[in-house]
């Protein structure tokens, strides 16, 4: 039997340096079990949650061959250790653009994850990352194709990156002293900057009624400058149109969800092409496909619909889902008067609007002074709500109707493409250019439905043949177009089968936001920010 120094000659199993690390992970792992911290699940075994603990692994990665790094300090953390759980509502140092490591990062999350009692907490992070995706689509599949079939030169311009982050946009139009301007007043329940009201036709120029700190007006020329609006793309309408154009800033609820724009009463005859200095055609085609949603207002005094209102519904009549009839000054007529004029506004919209659905007609009085009628209160304030209503649920669907205006502005991209190389080939590459092509004008109603039927493409996706034939009459030689390039046609192909729907599955998952209190004041949420 040995005696008590018999041990001194041998080697002690821990150092003291490693012996005061095993002591303090004793009294760590002890403190967490006392606190009923759990334990969280990582690939190889289990470690304390709180600690973060540097875990060593076996070559089996088993839970019984793991232990604690002893050998260096505690405050190192090796490449082997354990991330350990964020507390809800904090961020890691190293912030979103170390990784996203927080609870909810950017980066780590993937889309429609729960995020368990934080899911309400996300709705920027949500929609911030559909917007980036959407750009993400379009840099790098949709706008290739695009700018090699030139599809501006036949459409309109490439999309920019604001025109996806941008809060829904409600378009204004009629006729002279209908009651656009008092409209954004009674949603504002105030007045703007740069607001003219009166019987003749005030409003001389297009305004963007945004959301501001205070009230301000920003000139055209700066508006089209500024690259977190939307509103880059009207330069190219030159300087005639941006001494016309101008953003008033307010800050008022209603405008952190949207932004209103009013535009100049549609002149009768020579007064609406000569009376201004830009293509005003042009440019309602141009806020009418950025807009979410087109209210056409009518005066219950004047119903009738000129030809030049006519030819402004005919341009709008691909954004037919986005139109809206408003009959303003609805108080100052009794309930039958209202009832017939409501009728002849009907009839006349038959013979304008071409499409077997039935527009959606809201009836009202927007303005400051009380109704004139009473006996129509009942219904002047349901029709109002119920406006009010839709004007709620922009921001709700703006992720949806992103993905709608992709989906639209790509398959008019491909069929663009189709229908380039279909008409390029049809001309020879010598001698005879200039009789093919104007051949080729002359009978393109025919050209359209053989290339329809060549490369399956639907006729319903096909341009406006009357806007594409001048379009294609300023071409001087077809055969400078590049070729068709396959390559980018099956990556257009793939957002339709795989991006587009897994975009759509994602965003029918996302809790709805923002809208109306019930029997509360407008309850905006700003949630671009």
């Amino acid at each position: 039997m040995q005696g008590p120094g018999a041990h001194s000659h041998r080697q002690p199993l821990l150092s003291p340096r490693m012996a005061s690390h095993l002591s303090h992970a004793t009294r760590l792992e002890e403190r967490a079990e006392s606190a009923g911290r759990g334990t969280e699940r990582v690939p190889g075994g289990e470690a304390p949650r709180s600690t973060g603990l540097p875990v060593a692994r076996g070559r089996s990665g088993t839970a019984e061959e793991e232990a604690p790094m002893l050998d260096r300090p505690a405050a190192r953390t090796p490449r082997l250790c354990v991330k350990t759980a964020p507390r809800p509502g904090r961020q890691s140092s190293r912030g979103r653009e170390a990784g996203g490591r927080a609870a909810g990062g950017r980066q780590d999350r993937p889309w429609g994850s729960e995020g368990g009692s934080e899911a309400a907490d996300l709705t920027v992070l949500d929609k911030e990352q559909f917007f980036e995706e959407l750009k993400r689509l379009y840099r790098k599949k949709v706008l290739p194709l695009e700018l090699a079939s030139k599809y501006a030169q036949f459409h309109s311009a490439p999309l920019n990156p604001a025109d996806f982050e941008a809060k829904p946009m409600v378009l204004l139009l009629g006729q002279y002293s209908v009651g656009k301007t008092s409209f954004i007043r009674s949603l504002l329940q105030g007045d703007f900057p740069g607001q003219r009201v009166g019987p003749e036709p005030t409003t001389d120029r297009f305004m963007a009624v945004m959301h501001g700190p205070e009230p301000r007006l920003v000139p055209g020329h700066a508006l089209a400058m500024q690259a977190d609006k939307p509103f880059r793309g009207v330069a190219s309408f030159g300087n005639n149109f941006l001494t016309k154009f101008e953003a008033a800033e307010v800050p008022a609820p209603i405008l952190r969800n949207i932004t209103l724009i009013d535009s100049p009463g549609i002149l009768s005859g020579e007064k609406q092409r000569l009376g201004r200095d830009y293509d005003y055609q042009a440019v309602i085609q141009w806020f009418a496909d950025r807009a979410d949603l087109i209210i056409i207002m009518f005066d219950a005094h004047k119903l009738d619909i000129s030809d030049e209102l006519r030819i402004v519904m005919d341009a709008l009549r691909i954004h037919q889902d986005k139109i809206r009839i408003l009959l303003n000054k609805a108080d100052q007529i009794d309930s039958q008067q209202l009832m017939r004029i409501y009728g002849a506004l009907m009839w006349s919209l038959g013979k304008v609007v071409n499409t077997p659905e039935v527009c959606r007609v809201y009836i009202g009085s927007f303005w400051e002074h009380p109704l004139k009628h009473s006996q129509n209160r009942f219904l002047l304030e349901k029709e109002k709500a119920d406006l009010l209503a839709e004007l709620d649920g922009l921001p709700q669907n703006a992720v949806v109707r992103r993905i709608n205006e992709l989906v639209k502005r790509a398959r008019s991209v491909k069929v663009h493409a189709y229908l380039i190389h279909y008409l390029r080939k049809q001309v020879p590459t010598v001698f005879g250019k200039s009789e093919k092509q104007a051949k080729l004008l002359q009978t393109l109603p025919r050209e359209f439905v053989a290339c329809a039927r060549r490369y399956g493409l639907p006729l319903g996706d096909f341009p406006d043949i009357n806007k594409f034939r001048a379009r294609l009459g300023e071409v001087k030689d077809l055969r400078k177009f590049p070729k068709l390039d396959k390559a980018m046609v099956q990556e257009m192909d793939r957002v339709f089968s795989h991006d587009i729907p897994k975009l759509v599955e994602k965003a029918s998952r996302q809790p709805q936001y923002g809208g109306r209190e019930a029997g509360g004041d407008y309850y905006a949420r700003d949630w671009r920010r």
